[in-house]
């Protein structure tokens, strides 16, 4: 081999390395913009909206609205009873990380005020009674509600960290209402992600056809029972419930699960339900149910279980407990306590 054959075998093996490498810079640039090109686009196609929900119901609609596009966090500890919630400065971190803080409002949740007036602007403060008409406790559930508007109701700072100063707060307990709560969660969502506003929109529609459904059956079994009263040896929170299915209810506590009974009280229940021949007695979740225990005792009246939904119990998170299925179960408890004939 001359030298001429030399030099062209050099030259194509160092233009075949040149390719090579030329090949190799190219993938890698196009590697590098694709990873820049990627990481510019929006945070709504790549991360989901995160939703921090302080009680059970509105974590749960959340959930059924959002679908996958949200990450949704119940703020309440599984098994914390709310009415004793005070949020911890790490609670504090979450709702000012959020895209989304719902709650039930201030008379649920009298602390959450001032976590608002502290909140980054960026942070989307859903009111879940916004537009529902709240029962007063004067009205007894018998005379007209004022309808509560975001911002309409000023929190009086003489009332206890945990009362609700007179208003019945436990909203939820009305399926009517649950539509509206619901209604709201998906208007935040929508606005603040309109690129899915059909998706949620939908969702919702889907949902409210739920809950109207379970709205039937309630009324389908709670209209011929030989029992009209709901005896509750717990707080007062199925106000709602009864005025919306025409039921009477006596419940052995006021709004909060820190009023306690009088002696007189306890012993005008022990009456009336051996007056009434009421055989069953309900009682709430997540607290001791001593009272109903002892109306049970003086009585021999049965207990049953009916559940407020505030919040769930570890076990019941873990399983995938739904609003839904707890209103279920509700109704099941109602059937039995109430002698229902459907």
């Amino acid at each position: 081999m001359n030298f001429t054959d030399i030099a062209v075998n050099v030259g194509l093996k160092f233009m075949k390395k040149s390719i090579f490498i030329i090949v190799i810079l190219a993938i890698i640039t196009l590697l590098v913009s694709g990873i820049v090109f990627l990481s510019g686009k929006s945070n709504p196609i790549t991360a989901k909206i995160s939703i921090v929900s302080t009680l059970f119901p509105t974590y749960d609609f959340a959930k059924n609205i959002g679908g996958d596009k949200v990450e949704v966090t119940l703020l309440l500890p599984p098994g914390v009873e709310p009415h004793s919630f005070d949020p911890t400065p790490g609670d504090v971190v979450k709702i000012n990380s959020a895209d989304i803080f719902v709650y039930t409002g201030e008379f649920m949740e009298p602390w959450a005020n001032d976590i608002i007036k502290g909140t980054d602007t960026k942070v989307k403060i859903v009111d879940a009674s916004s537009g529902i008409a709240l029962m007063k406790e004067a009205d007894d559930g018998d005379e007209d509600e004022d309808e509560h508007e975001e911002g309409g109701h000023e929190h009086e700072e003489e009332h206890a960290h945990h009362h609700h100063g007179g208003v019945d707060p436990h909203i939820w307990l009305d399926f009517e209402n649950a539509q509206k709560m619901a209604q709201n969660i998906s208007d935040a969502l929508q606005t603040i992600d309109p690129e899915n506003a059909a998706y949620y929109q939908n969702n919702f529609e889907t949902y409210k056809i739920i809950l109207a459904n379970l709205d039937n059956e309630y009324k389908n079994t709670l209209m011929a029972c030989e029992t009209n009263t709901i005896v509750y040896g717990g707080h007062y929170a199925f106000g709602y419930l009864a005025k919306r299915y025409g039921l009477g209810y006596v419940a052995a506590q006021g709004f909060s699960p820190d009023a306690e009974p009088s002696a007189k009280d306890m012993v005008d229940m022990v009456e009336q339900i051996k007056k009434d021949n009421i055989r069953y007695i309900f009682y709430e979740e997540l607290t001791s149910p001593k009272i109903a225990e002892t109306l049970s005792g003086e009585t021999d009246a049965q207990m049953l279980l009916l559940n407020g939904a505030h919040n769930i119990a570890k076990d019941d998170y873990k399983s995938g407990v739904s609003y839904v299925s707890i209103m279920e179960n509700n109704l099941k408890n109602l059937s039995i306590g109430l002698d229902c004939k459907k």
